[in-house]
């Protein structure tokens, strides 16, 4: 019988360096006007990638930001995935409507590289839809970053229930433009890279570089759902293979769609999902649910989250998608999560702040 290839080992920065500055949640829309507005006070360096992007009314004004960014000397880079024009909200596309969503992401592509943005497609347009995709987001202006969220750059990724966190420390913003620069390296000789590890205090950025098997995001949460003894998940979908039987054995919460809030391919996937984990949801709202996090409670009331653009299922390590999170263990940022899933997930109304 044949052996597996041995994995491939993480790589890890000094961990002697203190904690990451306190994060800001920001909900999908409040991420949007918040970045915008730090684009056009930008001065040295903008870098922005995402799985999705459009020109539309809800982002818009972050697009002009950007050439106005472009226009005043500042270094703007922006990377997409070709699946942006290959598929559309987890729903194959006829060749018509693909062929428009092609012409209308080329003329935003031409738009930015004219004002001289550098634009670049990630991934191939051929083959599996979804492997060796580039499904993280992140945005760095000057030393502000934006990341561990799932926003995607389109009506619909900002119309999303989903958020972002803000985080002011020129050391993250320095490790995320290395992170931009080596999925643009593996990009051009389409490979991908080994894990990465950042850690700031006891907090880590895990980064997950598309080697398909390898995903140090999906290990993080199995070692930690071993350890818990309660499990909260929001996730567009639920968990699956060895964390989705892990999270079975203890006390735990899933908030994820409900087939009928996706599309023909998402609704197929989640519908299947459930039928083989025989997990149900507790998420009612129509709102699609596109938020990523998992929260370990322990025994000894210690708590753990990690939060990003990973969905948490086994296909997604398998196909090799590009993802980052955020292990953290600081209360306020879990409290921040917490309260996003009382009132945008759970739905609770609660009383306005006097």
């Amino acid at each position: 019988m044949a052996t597996a290839p041995p994995r491939p080992r993480a790589t890890s920065s000094d961990g002697r360096r203190g904690p990451l500055a306190r994060p800001t949640l920001l909900a999908s829309e409040d991420y949007i006007a918040d970045a915008t507005h730090q684009i056009h006070a930008a001065k040295t360096r903008v870098l922005l990638t995402t799985l999705t992007i459009a020109d539309d009314h809800r982002t818009d004004e972050l697009i002009d930001a950007l050439v106005w960014a472009s226009r005043r000397g500042v270094r703007v880079s922006v990377a997409a995935d070709v699946f942006t024009y290959a598929d559309a909200a987890g729903t194959f596309l006829p060749t018509g409507y693909r062929n428009a969503r092609w012409r209308a992401s080329s003329r935003l592509a031409s738009k930015l590289a004219r004002e001289g943005v550098a634009f670049s497609w990630l991934g191939r347009e051929k083959g599996l839809i979804w492997r060796g995709r580039t499904h993280t987001k992140f945005c760095v202006v000057d030393d502000v970053a934006y990341a561990f969220g799932g926003v995607n750059l389109d009506q619909q990724g900002v119309e999303n229930t989903d958020f972002m966190l803000r985080i002011d420390d020129p050391r993250l913003a320095d490790d995320l433009e290395g992170v931009y620069g080596r999925i643009q390296r593996m990009n051009l000789s389409e490979r991908g890279h080994r894990s990465l590890e950042f850690r700031y205090g006891a907090d880590r950025v895990l980064v997950d570089g598309g080697i398909p098997g390898d995903s140090i995001i999906y290990r993080r949460a199995l070692e930690h759902a071993r350890r818990a003894e309660r499990v909260l998940l929001i996730s567009q979908y639920c968990p699956t293979g060895e964390l989705g039987r892990t999270v079975r054995e203890r006390s735990h919460e899933l908030w994820f769609n409900p087939p009928r809030n996706a599309g023909a391919a998402n609704r197929m996937l989640i519908a299947s999902s459930m039928l083989w984990t025989g997990y149900r949801t507790r998420y009612t709202q129509r709102r699609y649910l596109h938020a990523k996090a998992m929260v370990f409670f322990r025994a000894s009331g210690a708590r753990i989250a990690i939060t990003g653009s990973h969905n948490f299922v086994a296909g997604g390590v398998k196909l090799g998608t590009r993802e980052i999170a955020l292990e953290t263990r600081d209360a306020g940022t879990i409290d921040q999560i917490l309260d996003f899933h009382a009132r945008h997930v759970r739905g609770d109304v609660l009383p306005r702040e006097q």
